[in-house]
């Protein structure tokens, strides 16, 4: 298969490879669409089995983005990079140094961030070849850490799945966590905080330790989390957790977490309809670290400070767009993933058609 045949290519503008011997980077930037603005995305460093594992998790989390981008109602396309390499034994700063040079190269069509196995301390070497870089720390228009708001509107997606699918309060209410690095971590406090009773999971034995310290959370093997009896099942680790092997298992009513790209394929979303159960559509429910980036960018862009408030405000705004994609899927009897990519869609479209107006 080519790549303009992969079914996660869907019209991308632009995929971009960048190769630096001396530092051993490998990485390839995904822009999916810039037609509200640069495409914005975090940089992900994982250990693919493949160059074509790395390509097909960039086109799919690329295009996640501008989806995510557009529900969360930001002037920013979406875009994704991911760098071939174990974050556990690979990273340099001449790395991250080079990856900053192929950003660079780029001329602003994509700006990066934090994602999985990278930090902020690793962005700020790439930040010294290129100024595209967001969720950085101390200067006056940095962001920090997204994790903290990536949470928090998770937690209130969560929030808003139990009172529409249980009727209820999160006082009570059981919740399996896959999954509990910074997001996740975040979120098991501020559940367990409103009253949840939490059981997790996570391959770090010590962010297992140290969360279930913190919560009272039970801990169960990571092939377990599935079987677990929960209210609500949360993914927050990497994606493809509900699949045709893991969604027969789960006892939740509701699916909802932090996780990009929760379903392994369509189909599964319309399993997941068929066997009533309420799934908040990850792009919308987890915008809250791209809200928090964007903010960022916007401070950088006018030569301001961050605005907290701005940040808070689309915060509130995107729980109403959660609720407005659970309000159709319900009215219209269809899969809450459908209409939330219906709805990202056309306000791409949207945008693309004023661009081209304009």
């Amino acid at each position: 298969m080519t790549l303009f045949d992969s079914p996660a290519f869907e019209g991308h503008e632009g995929v971009h490879a960048f190769f630096d011997e001396k530092t051993g980077l490998k990485a390839i930037v995904a822009v999916h669409s810039t037609a509200r603005g640069p495409a914005a995305g975090g940089c992900r460093m994982w250990p693919y089995a493949s160059a074509e594992a790395a390509l097909e998790d960039a086109l799919r989390l690329s295009r996640a983005m501008s989806y995510k981008n557009a529900m969360a109602d930001l002037e920013l396309g979406g875009g994704k990079s991911v760098i071939i390499g174990d974050s556990r034994t690979m990273k340099t700063p001449a790395l991250f140094e080079a990856f900053g040079r192929a950003i660079e190269a780029l001329n602003g069509v994509y700006w990066t961030a934090e994602d999985v196995g990278v930090s902020p301390v690793d962005l700020g070497y790439a930040r010294r070849e290129t100024r595209y870089v967001a969720g950085l720390e101390g200067h006056p228009a940095a962001s920090g850490d997204p994790s903290p708001v990536t949470a928090e509107g998770v937690f209130r997606g969560v929030r808003l799945a139990v009172r529409r699918g249980l009727n209820r309060e999160l006082d009570g209410v059981t919740v399996a966590i896959q999954g509990v690095g910074h997001v996740g971590a975040y979120l098991a406090e501020k559940l367990h905080a409103a009253g949840a009773k939490l059981i997790i999971t996570d391959v770090n034995e010590e962010a297992l330790t140290q969360v279930a310290a913190l919560t009272g959370a039970a801990i169960v093997a990571p092939g377990a989390i599935f079987d677990a009896q929960a209210d609500v099942f949360a993914p927050c680790a990497l994606g493809g957790a509900i699949n045709e092997s893991t969604l027969p298992r789960l006892k939740a009513k509701i699916i909802a977490g932090g996780a990009n790209n929760q379903l392994a394929t369509p189909e599964i979303g319309r399993e997941v309809f068929a066997r009533g159960i309420l799934y908040t559509p990850d792009y919308v429910i987890n915008g809250g670290g791209i809200i928090n980036v964007a903010g960022e960018i916007r401070a950088l862009e006018r030569g301001e400070a961050f605005d907290q408030a701005w940040v808070e405000a689309k915060l509130d705004r995107l729980t109403l767009t959660l609720e407005e994609v659970l309000d159709r899927a319900a009215s219209e009897g269809r899969p809450s993933d459908q209409v939330a990519n219906e709805m990202a869609k056309a306000r791409i479209a949207q945008a693309a058609a004023s661009k081209m107006a304009a």
